[in-house]
Protein backbone atom coordinates (compact mmCIF):
# COMPACT_ATOMS: atom_id res chain seq x y z
CA UNK A 1 0.00 0.00 0.00
CA UNK A 2 1.14 3.51 -0.82
CA UNK A 3 0.58 6.45 1.53
CA UNK A 4 0.37 10.02 0.24
CA UNK A 5 1.24 12.79 2.71
CA UNK A 6 0.69 16.46 1.80
CA UNK A 7 2.95 18.91 3.67
CA UNK A 8 2.98 22.70 3.81
CA UNK A 9 5.79 25.22 4.29
CA UNK A 10 4.76 27.72 6.98
CA UNK A 11 6.35 30.22 9.35
CA UNK A 12 8.08 28.30 12.13
CA UNK A 13 5.79 27.99 15.15
CA UNK A 14 8.43 29.59 17.39
CA UNK A 15 8.49 32.78 15.31
CA UNK A 16 6.14 35.68 16.03
CA UNK A 17 4.59 36.80 12.71
CA UNK A 18 4.98 40.44 11.68
CA UNK A 19 2.48 42.37 9.59
CA UNK A 20 3.72 44.31 6.56
CA UNK A 21 3.79 48.08 6.99
CA UNK A 22 1.17 48.55 4.27
CA UNK A 23 -1.18 46.01 5.87
CA UNK A 24 -1.32 43.77 2.79
CA UNK A 25 -0.22 40.58 4.56
CA UNK A 26 2.32 38.89 6.80
CA UNK A 27 5.97 39.78 6.30
CA UNK A 28 7.88 36.64 5.26
CA UNK A 29 11.21 38.32 4.52
CA UNK A 30 14.10 36.74 6.43
CA UNK A 31 11.68 34.69 8.54
CA UNK A 32 12.45 31.09 9.52
CA UNK A 33 10.13 28.66 7.72
CA UNK A 34 9.49 25.01 8.54
CA UNK A 35 7.05 22.16 7.99
CA UNK A 36 3.56 22.67 9.36
CA UNK A 37 3.55 20.82 12.75
CA UNK A 38 0.37 18.86 12.01
CA UNK A 39 1.84 17.73 8.68
CA UNK A 40 5.00 16.63 10.48
CA UNK A 41 2.80 14.37 12.62
CA UNK A 42 1.23 13.01 9.43
CA UNK A 43 4.66 12.19 7.98
CA UNK A 44 5.66 10.43 11.20
CA UNK A 45 2.48 8.34 11.21
CA UNK A 46 2.98 7.30 7.60
CA UNK A 47 6.57 6.27 8.31
CA UNK A 48 5.47 4.25 11.35
CA UNK A 49 2.90 2.43 9.24
CA UNK A 50 5.63 1.62 6.74
CA UNK A 51 7.91 0.37 9.52
CA UNK A 52 5.10 -1.93 10.68
CA UNK A 53 4.90 -3.41 7.20
CA UNK A 54 1.46 -1.94 6.53
CA UNK A 55 2.71 0.40 3.78
CA UNK A 56 5.32 -0.12 1.11
CA UNK A 57 5.93 3.49 0.05
CA UNK A 58 5.48 6.96 1.51
CA UNK A 59 5.14 9.83 -0.97
CA UNK A 60 5.13 13.44 0.22
CA UNK A 61 3.71 16.32 -1.81
CA UNK A 62 3.84 20.08 -1.29
CA UNK A 63 2.18 22.96 -3.13
CA UNK A 64 4.12 26.21 -2.97
CA UNK A 65 7.26 28.09 -4.01
CA UNK A 66 10.58 26.54 -5.00
CA UNK A 67 11.81 26.87 -1.41
CA UNK A 68 9.20 24.28 -0.39
CA UNK A 69 11.77 21.75 -1.60
CA UNK A 70 13.46 22.26 1.78
CA UNK A 71 10.27 21.13 3.53
CA UNK A 72 10.05 18.08 1.29
CA UNK A 73 13.70 17.21 1.93
CA UNK A 74 12.93 17.32 5.66
CA UNK A 75 10.15 14.77 5.13
CA UNK A 76 12.49 12.63 3.03
CA UNK A 77 15.10 12.80 5.79
CA UNK A 78 12.49 11.59 8.28
CA UNK A 79 11.94 8.49 6.14
CA UNK A 80 9.63 9.28 3.21
CA UNK A 81 10.61 7.59 -0.07
CA UNK A 82 10.03 10.28 -2.67
CA UNK A 83 8.54 13.74 -3.07
CA UNK A 84 6.48 15.84 -5.47
CA UNK A 85 6.58 19.65 -5.54
CA UNK A 86 3.70 21.39 -7.30
CA UNK A 87 5.44 24.70 -7.75
CA UNK A 88 3.54 27.98 -7.72
CA UNK A 89 4.41 31.43 -6.45
CA UNK A 90 0.82 32.48 -5.74
CA UNK A 91 -1.04 31.74 -2.52
CA UNK A 92 -3.24 28.70 -3.12
CA UNK A 93 -6.57 28.53 -1.31
CA UNK A 94 -7.77 25.29 0.36
CA UNK A 95 -10.18 24.30 -2.42
CA UNK A 96 -7.50 24.63 -5.09
CA UNK A 97 -5.08 22.71 -2.85
CA UNK A 98 -7.65 19.91 -2.50
CA UNK A 99 -8.19 19.81 -6.28
CA UNK A 100 -4.44 19.53 -6.92
CA UNK A 101 -4.10 16.83 -4.27
CA UNK A 102 -6.97 14.89 -5.86
CA UNK A 103 -5.16 15.03 -9.20
CA UNK A 104 -1.96 13.79 -7.56
CA UNK A 105 -3.89 11.04 -5.76
CA UNK A 106 -5.50 9.98 -9.05
CA UNK A 107 -2.00 9.45 -10.47
CA UNK A 108 -0.46 7.84 -7.39
CA UNK A 109 -3.48 5.73 -6.29
CA UNK A 110 -2.60 5.70 -2.57
CA UNK A 111 -4.43 3.47 -0.10
CA UNK A 112 -4.27 6.27 2.47
CA UNK A 113 -3.90 10.03 2.33
CA UNK A 114 -2.69 11.34 5.69
CA UNK A 115 -2.43 15.09 6.25
CA UNK A 116 -2.46 17.57 9.10
CA UNK A 117 -5.87 18.70 10.28
CA UNK A 118 -4.93 22.34 9.58
CA UNK A 119 -2.02 24.63 8.77
CA UNK A 120 -0.89 27.04 11.47
CA UNK A 121 -0.67 30.00 9.09
CA UNK A 122 -4.30 30.25 7.97
CA UNK A 123 -5.94 27.72 10.35
CA UNK A 124 -8.53 26.92 7.66
CA UNK A 125 -9.05 23.24 8.61
CA UNK A 126 -10.67 22.61 5.22
CA UNK A 127 -8.29 20.80 2.87
CA UNK A 128 -8.65 17.27 4.27
CA UNK A 129 -12.44 17.38 4.25
CA UNK A 130 -12.57 18.92 0.78
CA UNK A 131 -10.14 16.33 -0.56
CA UNK A 132 -12.24 13.46 0.81
CA UNK A 133 -15.37 14.96 -0.78
CA UNK A 134 -13.69 15.46 -4.16
CA UNK A 135 -12.28 11.92 -4.12
CA UNK A 136 -15.55 10.42 -2.90
CA UNK A 137 -13.63 8.64 -0.13
CA UNK A 138 -14.38 8.16 3.59
CA UNK A 139 -12.61 10.46 6.02
CA UNK A 140 -11.39 10.28 9.61
CA UNK A 141 -10.57 13.72 10.99
CA UNK A 142 -8.56 14.84 14.06
CA UNK A 143 -7.03 11.38 14.50
CA UNK A 144 -5.40 10.59 17.85
CA UNK A 145 -4.87 6.92 16.88
CA UNK A 146 -4.67 5.14 13.51
CA UNK A 147 -4.82 1.35 13.09
CA UNK A 148 -4.87 -0.43 9.74
CA UNK A 149 -6.48 -3.88 9.57
CA UNK A 150 -6.75 -5.45 6.14
CA UNK A 151 -8.59 -3.10 3.82
CA UNK A 152 -9.95 -0.92 6.64
CA UNK A 153 -8.43 1.78 8.81
CA UNK A 154 -9.75 2.50 12.31
CA UNK A 155 -9.38 6.12 13.34
CA UNK A 156 -9.83 7.15 16.97
CA UNK A 157 -10.66 10.80 17.53
CA UNK A 158 -11.44 12.95 20.54
CA UNK A 159 -14.98 14.27 20.86
CA UNK A 160 -16.75 16.22 23.59
CA UNK A 161 -17.98 13.05 25.27
CA UNK A 162 -14.68 11.14 25.16
CA UNK A 163 -13.29 9.06 22.28
CA UNK A 164 -14.95 8.05 19.02
CA UNK A 165 -13.59 5.36 16.70
CA UNK A 166 -14.63 5.25 13.06
CA UNK A 167 -13.89 2.35 10.70
CA UNK A 168 -13.13 3.42 7.14
CA UNK A 169 -12.84 1.36 3.99
CA UNK A 170 -9.66 2.21 2.13
CA UNK A 171 -8.76 4.22 0.12
CA UNK A 172 -9.46 6.83 2.78
CA UNK A 173 -8.41 10.28 3.97
CA UNK A 174 -7.13 10.83 7.52
CA UNK A 175 -6.27 14.15 9.18
CA UNK A 176 -3.98 14.20 12.20
CA UNK A 177 -4.26 15.81 15.61
CA UNK A 178 -1.49 16.64 18.08
CA UNK A 179 -1.91 13.55 20.28
CA UNK A 180 -1.36 11.05 17.46
CA UNK A 181 2.43 10.85 17.86
CA UNK A 182 5.65 12.74 18.45
CA UNK A 183 7.63 13.25 15.22
CA UNK A 184 11.20 11.99 15.10
CA UNK A 185 14.28 14.09 14.48
CA UNK A 186 16.05 13.37 11.22
CA UNK A 187 19.52 11.90 11.74
CA UNK A 188 22.53 13.30 9.88
CA UNK A 189 22.95 10.17 7.71
CA UNK A 190 19.27 10.36 6.73
CA UNK A 191 19.60 14.06 5.93
CA UNK A 192 22.43 13.21 3.57
CA UNK A 193 20.43 10.36 1.99
CA UNK A 194 17.46 12.68 1.48
CA UNK A 195 19.49 14.77 -0.96
CA UNK A 196 19.55 11.87 -3.43
CA UNK A 197 15.92 10.75 -3.07
CA UNK A 198 13.60 11.49 -6.04
CA UNK A 199 11.85 14.87 -6.04
CA UNK A 200 9.59 15.58 -9.02
CA UNK A 201 8.69 19.14 -10.02
CA UNK A 202 5.21 19.86 -11.32
CA UNK A 203 2.95 22.89 -11.75
CA UNK A 204 -0.80 23.34 -11.25
CA UNK A 205 -1.09 23.59 -15.07
CA UNK A 206 0.25 20.03 -15.34
CA UNK A 207 -2.91 18.90 -13.55
CA UNK A 208 -5.21 21.38 -15.27
CA UNK A 209 -6.07 23.16 -12.01
CA UNK A 210 -6.96 26.86 -11.87
CA UNK A 211 -5.42 28.39 -8.73
CA UNK A 212 -6.86 31.89 -9.21
CA UNK A 213 -7.82 33.18 -5.71
CA UNK A 214 -11.53 33.49 -5.01
CA UNK A 215 -10.99 35.55 -1.87
CA UNK A 216 -9.40 38.99 -1.55
CA UNK A 217 -7.58 40.11 1.58
CA UNK A 218 -8.63 43.66 2.33
CA UNK A 219 -6.35 44.34 5.28
CA UNK A 220 -4.10 42.55 7.76
CA UNK A 221 -3.45 44.19 11.13
CA UNK A 222 -1.87 43.38 14.46
CA UNK A 223 -4.24 42.43 17.30
CA UNK A 224 -4.87 45.28 19.76
CA UNK A 225 -2.36 45.60 22.57
CA UNK A 226 -3.67 44.20 25.81
CA UNK A 227 -4.19 46.91 28.42
CA UNK A 228 -2.34 46.70 31.71
CA UNK A 229 -4.08 45.19 34.75
CA UNK A 230 -4.68 46.91 38.06
CA UNK A 231 -4.54 45.83 41.70
CA UNK A 232 -7.43 46.22 44.10
CA UNK A 233 -7.27 46.29 47.90
CA UNK A 234 -10.04 43.82 48.72
CA UNK A 235 -13.10 41.96 47.45
CA UNK A 236 -15.37 44.97 47.84
CA UNK A 237 -13.06 47.04 45.66
CA UNK A 238 -12.96 44.24 43.11
CA UNK A 239 -16.77 44.04 42.92
CA UNK A 240 -17.01 47.81 42.64
CA UNK A 241 -14.49 47.84 39.79
CA UNK A 242 -16.30 45.04 37.94
CA UNK A 243 -19.56 46.99 38.21
CA UNK A 244 -17.78 50.11 36.98
CA UNK A 245 -16.62 48.43 33.77
CA UNK A 246 -19.99 46.76 33.28
CA UNK A 247 -19.14 43.08 33.75
CA UNK A 248 -20.88 42.49 37.06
Amino acid sequence: MKILVPVKRVIDYNVKPRVKADGTGVDLANVKMSMNPFDEIAVEEAIRLKEKGVATEVVVVSIGPAKAQETLRTALAMGADRAILVQTEVEVEPLAVAKILKAVADEEAPGLVILGKQAIDDDSNQTGQMLAALMGRPQGTFASKVEVAGDTVNVTREVDGGLETVSLKMPAVVTTDLRLNEPRYASLPNIMKAKTKPLANKTPDDYGIDTTPRLKTLKVSEPPVRSAGIKVADVDALVAKLKEVGVA
